[in-house]
């Protein structure tokens, strides 16, 4: 803890994982991992950046349901699900976000939004369900196509229509917090290299992470084997 100057009994307690971040961005450069990000964008947009267009089979490893959009398998892009754990891996193409929410990967931004998803802070369209946005991306393609529709009550009940023009504003806003942005102007990413461990033998002493390394480095020799 480190005491705030102006009182003896205010401290603020720092952020563990704060602190560990310069860890892991040596962690990292020592096993030959290069680090890319960009200002002011999440991390779920330079792996969306990175994934399109890469112009090689691209395996996006994550548990956040966001990155299902970036699914394309045209472009071999697939998603390997880790939230049911690392031991029970799924990989995910087209097909299976289909079949789990009878919607397609390209759409599955705008079911999010329309359904809403608590882990984003979107409450979705009052009335509209997992059911009804599926289906109304089924008929309409796309939110735009869905408002559009809506407003001549047109392939859809006057009910449904009346409960996406009421969400009219929140449709507006939305999509921005769910949609990945694919176009950041990166640099791109050196290839990975094997790392020697005996080189880091201090640095991982030092931060008592011989084990993890030890696996990450076997893991990445392997892959380059």
């Amino acid at each position: 803890m480190e005491v705030v100057a102006g009182g003896t009994d205010v401290e603020e307690v720092p952020d563990p994982l704060e602190r560990q971040v310069p860890i892991i961005r040596e962690a990292l450069t020592r096993l030959g991992i290069p680090i890319v990000g960009a200002a002011e964008h999440e991390a779920d947009d330079v792996i969306g950046t990175l994934a399109t267009g890469a112009g090689l089979p691209v395996d996006v490893v994550t548990g956040d349901r966001d990155l299902f959009q970036l699914i394309d398998d045209d472009a071999d892009v697939t998603v390997v699900y880790t939230a049911r754990g690392m031991s029970n891996l799924e990989q995910l193409r087209d097909a299976d976000i289909v079949a789990r929410y009878g919607v397609h990967a390209d759409q599955y931004a705008d079911f999010a939004t329309l359904r809403g998803d608590s882990s984003d802070g979107l409450p979705g369209v009052a009335g509209i369900g997992e059911k009804s946005a599926a289906t109304l991306l089924a008929a309409h393609g796309d939110l735009a196509g869905i408002t559009a529709a809506a407003a001549e009550t047109r392939g859809m009940t006057p009910g449904v229509a009346k409960k996406v023009l009421a969400g009219a504003d929140y449709l507006a806003v939305a999509p921005t917090v769910v949609r990945v942005v694919r176009d950041l102007p990166l640099p791109r990413p050196q290839r990975l290299h094997v790392p020697d461990p005996d080189e880091s033998a201090a640095f991982v002493e030092t931060w008592r992470i011989g084990t993890s390394f030890r696996r990450a480095a076997d893991a990445l020799a392997a892959t380059a084997g």
